[in-house]
């Protein structure tokens, strides 16, 4: 893991417009770095803007001031060589194409041969553990198998960066420890810089390298959280590590301080 920052997030501002007048400032003076490499997740109260950062983040929302720097160009829009697998994934596929289909459609837009998107596409495939999988409707697929689909429709694209929102939310908690795990198998093989927003304290501390903690609106950079555990991490030895313990405690409790207390 490269200690250059792949990722820049410059004094983040973001306020909307309410529909019957007035504003809602949403992010204020957000600001952190991404190296080249690592995984970083975003924590933060209900409510906090952690989606809104993503999404500021990924060129699919334009921030009110402030400036996101990837590979040294700001965002204005999403760059090529970045990649997204958010929460819904049965609204992200398309449920008359094949897994194989859904995974070859960025790769035709990008003017692949059929051929050659046909092969990436069962390579990605193969690597999420769907092989055999690959003429399979959406619906023929459970919803480990669906999110799977769509972290390898990413992956096909050989994304520098991937953002990840939420991906594992609406699973059941044995496919989300399997799917945690297959995210660190990716890192580790396909050496992607990972940044995931997740609501879940010990899922940002199993996968992460830094935890950024977001405060309640209008969110802030509250504190960035080294996660100082051994790099092979395991469901139940890194979980059962008094190390994890106080990490977990330690973010727990900025996420949840007391709303009435200011």
């Amino acid at each position: 893991m490269s200690t250059v920052p792949i990722l820049k997030v410059e004094n983040l501002h973001k306020t909307f417009t309410l529909p019957k007048g007035g504003s809602y400032t949403a992010l204020d003076n957000i600001s952190f770095e991404v190296a080249d490499g690592e995984i970083v997740a975003v924590v933060g109260p209900s409510g906090a803007g952690k989606t809104t950062v993503l999404r500021c983040l990924a060129g699919l929302l334009a921030p009110t001031s402030g400036s996101v720097i990837f590979e040294g160009e700001s965002i204005t829009e999403t760059p090529q060589d970045v990649a997204a697998v958010f929460q819904d994934y049965s609204r992200s596929l398309l449920p008359w194409l094949s897994a194989r289909s859904n995974v070859m459609l960025p790769l035709r837009s990008r003017g692949l041969s059929r051929t050659e998107a046909r092969q990436k596409a069962d390579a990605a495939l193969a690597s999420v553990g769907l092989e055999g999988r690959e003429g399979s409707h959406p619906w023929q697929l459970s919803g480990g198998m669906q999110q799977r689909v769509a972290l390898a429709r990413a992956l096909a694209c050989n994304p520098r960066l991937l953002f990840m929102d939420e991906p594992f939310a609406s699973l059941d908690a044995q496919t989300r420890m399997d799917l945690e795990d297959l995210v660190l198998h990716i890192h580790k093989e396909f050496a992607t810089t990972v940044l995931i927003v997740t609501h879940d304290i010990d899922e940002a501390i199993y996968l992460a390298n830094h935890v950024v903690v977001l405060s309640k609106p209008p969110a802030t950079v509250s504190q960035i959280v080294e996660i100082n555990l051994p790099p092979n991490r395991h469901q139940t030895t890194t979980k059962e590590n008094p190390a994890f313990a106080q990490l977990r405690n330690h973010v727990l409790t900025m996420v949840r301080r007391d709303p009435y207390e200011d």
